[in-house]
């Protein structure tokens, strides 16, 4: 069983604008059946381009509920261009975490709103499902595209084909085209090179670098679901830190250690650190 939240399983038990808006003015179809994952959006969007409502139907999992609870929640009240922005990952904010296994449902979601601002712009009903991606097919089970894999890859930074298989469920099948993934990877980002690791001068420097990303980048998502973090010392490339609020109580807390400040440290800083929790 999944090691879910307890705000994934409120979105989950008890989801948000379910059903299907009348003469809607805008909607969206993503996945299929045959996938056992599938998402229909509707939007009612003002003459001023204001999101006014949003609801959703969907067939799938805890995760492709709760996400698409989640989804309508974010956009009721944006415009069409900021609604435009929205990613996977701000869906996946809201919920504060999903299982890495369960993030293709956040991705689900994030492709429906895609589909319905396309419909709203130019005016057919978009029903996208994994073969609507431009590209040749790698992953034949699933119907997913070299196009999809790059697109997934850029937006979530993932290098690995087991990441991309998270998101997209992409070699989750047969398992056959996994090494074709990892090479549109590797290709990608020898094309694309993601951010060097910063070079620290000196331990002063390189604990002042760890404060500033905890405080920018880490503490404002972990204070939105009330928790917080402290830096308690750098040995090497170990960062020790102490969890806060509803963090240091939280189940899941390892989860948070792991895909969320560790993944962020490495991210901004260097591919070697490791995180500890001190109790």
């Amino acid at each position: 069983m999944w090691d879910y939240n307890d705000k994934v399983m409120e979105h989950f038990i008890n989801p948000k604008n379910v059903g299907e808006i009348d003469e809607a003015d805008a909607e969206g179809e993503v996945g299929n059946m045959s996938c056992g994952d599938a998402l229909r959006l509707t939007l009612k969007i003002s003459p001023e381009g204001i999101i006014e409502d949003a609801r959703f139907k969907t067939f799938g999992c805890a995760s492709a509920i709760a996400s698409s609870s989640a989804l309508t929640e974010l956009v009721k009240g944006m415009t069409i261009d900021e609604a435009d922005k929205v990613t996977n990952q701000d869906i996946v904010k809201i919920l504060g975490e999903l299982p890495e296994e369960k993030m293709h449902c956040s991705v689900m979601g994030m492709e429906a709103l895609q589909a319905a601002i396309a419909n709203y712009r130019g005016g057919a009903p978009v029903k996208q499902d994994d073969n609507n991606h431009e590209g040749r097919i790698v992953c034949h089970c699933f119907g997913v595209t070299d196009t999809k894999i790059r697109a997934i890859a850029r937006q979530n930074n993932l290098r690995s084909a087991e990441e991309i298989r998270n998101y997209s469920k992409a070699g989750g099948g047969c398992g056959g085209c996994l090494d074709s993934i990892q090479e549109i990877l590797d290709g990608l980002w020898r094309d694309e090179p993601g951010p060097e690791p910063v070079e620290m001068p000196g331990i002063v420097q390189k604990v002042l670098k760890i404060q500033e990303v905890i405080e920018k980048e880490i503490q404002p998502m972990l204070e939105q679901d009330g928790g917080g973090l402290a830096l308690v010392d750098v040995v090497g490339n170990i960062v020790k830190v102490k969890l806060k609020g509803r963090c240091a109580v939280c189940p899941t807390s390892h989860l948070t250690m792991k895909h969320t400040i560790e993944q962020k440290l490495r991210e901004f800083i260097s591919p070697e650190l490791e995180v500890e929790e001190v109790k």
